[in-house]
């Protein structure tokens, strides 16, 4: 039976004297993972969280009208990863690697929440890129040392996709072969570049890009987090996202069996994010269901008027 589905919305907070402007940026969130047709246990894992901070009111003799009742900035995490190595040690990469990103940013001093300060905007997205390095080479880490002292977990590694949204910025690290996309004017844009022996021969002009999919080589991961390597490098990606954009972080579970011309048709045609997670992980049980396949799907709203700062 799949996981249930679990829905998420991150209203837009009352925005008084001092309020952020992105507090008005709404994401509508449903995840969903499922076991597929094949496999014995599930070695994808997920994660939606909220970020933030607040500032309220408690008690003032200051009129209603000069002070905030209650204001706070936030942003949204949202993690993928799939884990490599077999039945035992894929869940414990994955589902280790999600627990450890956790822990390295509560342990932050800094949290990246405010970017709409021109002063200061350029300085705190770079901090934040260095940040997020960090956070990458703390669970590469774990994992190792993990494998290192349980035998039965040696070589296991995970792929990791996330994004991290602060109003209309969208922060995504990526290592392996789980997926991001955006759909934005209808169309299905992919973020993310496969780190795969057959996308490296696609990339070198040894094989055609439409060949990849069907290379032997295609699952053979040229990077992930844990493994053998000492270090690992992710790709690190910003954009900037519109009212009605839609975000999409999968595992391969899925784009195996779907096109993504049967994505983008799901994510223009079904308006809810609950409705269009939900009938992407049928297509893929549909299709086959040969692995796991876990699904986040955003759907980012702009309820202040004029507050689509675009991209």
């Amino acid at each position: 039976m799949p996981d249930a589905p679990a829905p998420h919305s991150a209203p837009p907070a009352p925005v008084g004297p001092g309020g952020s402007p992105h507090s008005a940026v709404r994401f509508e969130v449903s995840a969903l993972s499922h076991i597929g047709r094949v496999r014995e246990s599930n070695e994808d894992a997920y994660l939606v969280f909220r970020v933030g901070r607040y500032l309220e009111r408690i008690a003032s003799n200051v009129p209603d009208g000069e002070l905030p009742s209650r204001t706070e900035d936030t942003g949204t995490l949202m993690i993928v990863a799939d884990g490599l190595g077999g039945h035992e040690a894929g869940d414990v990469a994955s589902r280790g690697a999600l627990a450890t990103m956790l822990q390295l940013i509560l342990k932050s001093p800094r949290w990246g929440l405010k970017l709409d300060d021109p002063a200061t905007r350029e300085t705190e997205i770079r901090e934040l890129r260095d940040r997020t390095e960090g956070y990458l080479a703390g669970v590469h880490a774990e994992i190792q040392r993990r494998a290192s002292e349980n035998p039965a977990l040696a070589g296991m590694g995970t792929t990791l996709t996330s994004v991290y949204a602060i109003g209309a910025d969208l922060f995504v690290l990526h290592v392996g072969d789980s997926k991001a996309f955006l759909f934005h004017d209808g169309r299905l844009q992919k973020i993310t570049h496969d780190h795969t022996v057959a996308q490296q021969y696609a990339d070198l002009g040894v094989i055609p890009q439409d060949q990849v999919a069907r290379h032997r080589d295609h699952h053979v991961l040229t990077r992930a987090v844990g493994g053998s390597d000492p270090e690992v490098t992710g790709d690190i990606h910003h954009l900037r996202s519109a009212d009605g954009d839609r975000l999409l972080l999968c595992s391969d579970g899925l784009t195996d069996m779907v096109k993504e011309s049967e994505i983008a048709e799901v994510l223009a045609s079904r308006a809810a994010s609950e409705d269009a997670c939900g009938a992407l992980v049928d297509l893929a049980l549909e299709h086959g269901g040969r692995d796991n396949v876990t699904v986040i799907v955003t759907t980012i709203h702009f309820d202040e008027p004029g507050g689509n700062p675009g991209r």
